[in-house]
């Protein structure tokens, strides 16, 4: 009875996995929203600053507009990435013949600068007029690979006493996937899908600037966005429009941190294997 009872409170005890002091939860209610509200108070003072030039002025709503737009590529390309990791990811962990095979595979293309393949992925959305989705297909090559191998390590670090639980039990097929894969590689997940949008993030100013790529390109010819609006803000002198773009994009990304990705590394902490 006393080993029974041992093991139940050792059970309870384990599955606290993140414990968080009281410091942390004080300053995660009250001190963060104040910082950003004062970073957002701040930009819209710096903005306010400088007055509308002949080059051009421009309104808060335009900027959260732009933002909303860059996010929405992100997004797109961040979900198209994510179903295509998972499949790749369970491939070559499938066996290791596949695991020879592809992961080196996965390295040599992984390896080659993502932005080489841009001039050709334009080229062929060009004939299409799908301008938008040429950002996007180089911002989902760009998140891919972190999803795939940080995928690929969540399903290496599986104890070999829950896979052989499985079989014991015949958790197979979609079940097997369902219970053991997938809580299996949500902390591997949410780690590679934070570095995937960071990589986005890097390459958005890029994507969205397509002039640079097309012969004869002209800056009409860029996609609406956050990262095309500080580029041609800076070409043109456009100092309010600059600023104010630099801001919106530091505060977005931080909200965007502090509210899904730090609390997704939190909730993932459970899941991971002591």
């Amino acid at each position: 009875m006393a080993k029974g009872q041992h093991a139940t409170r050792h059970h309870r005890h384990f599955s606290i996995t993140y414990p968080v002091s009281i410091g942390q939860k004080l300053y995660s209610i009250f001190v963060t929203p104040i910082i950003v509200l004062l970073i957002i108070v701040l930009a819209v003072k710096i903005f306010s600053l400088f007055p509308a030039t002949p080059l051009r002025a421009i309104e808060f709503t335009t900027i959260l507009k732009a933002f909303a737009y860059t996010f929405g590529r992100l997004f797109i390309a961040y979900a198209l990435a994510l179903i295509i990791a998972i499949p790749l990811a369970l491939l070559a962990n499938s066996n290791v013949m596949a695991e020879k095979i592809l992961l080196p595979t996965f390295d040599i293309i992984q390896s080659v600068p993502v932005l080489a393949f841009f001039p050709i992925i334009i080229a062929v959305f060009m004939k299409y007029s799908l301008f938008d989705w040429a950002a996007i297909f180089i911002l989902f090559l760009g998140m891919l690979w972190n999803l795939v191998f940080s995928l690929i390590g969540g399903l290496r670090v599986i104890p070999s006493d829950i896979k052989d639980a499985a079989k014991v039990f015949k958790v197979r097929g979609l079940a097997y996937f369902r219970k053991v894969l997938l809580p299996a590689s949500v902390p591997y997940l949410v780690t590679g899908s934070l570095l995937a949008w960071a990589q986005g993030w890097n390459i958005i100013i890029v994507a969205e600037v397509l002039h640079t790529y097309i012969p004869g390109g002209v800056p009409s010819q860029d996609l609406f966005g956050i990262g095309s609006m500080l580029v041609n803000a800076a070409a043109t002198s456009q100092q309010a429009v600059f600023i104010a773009a630099i801001i919106s994009m530091v505060v977005g990304i931080g909200l965007i941190n502090f509210f899904i990705w730090q609390k997704l590394l939190h909730y993932a902490e459970r899941f991971k294997f002591e």
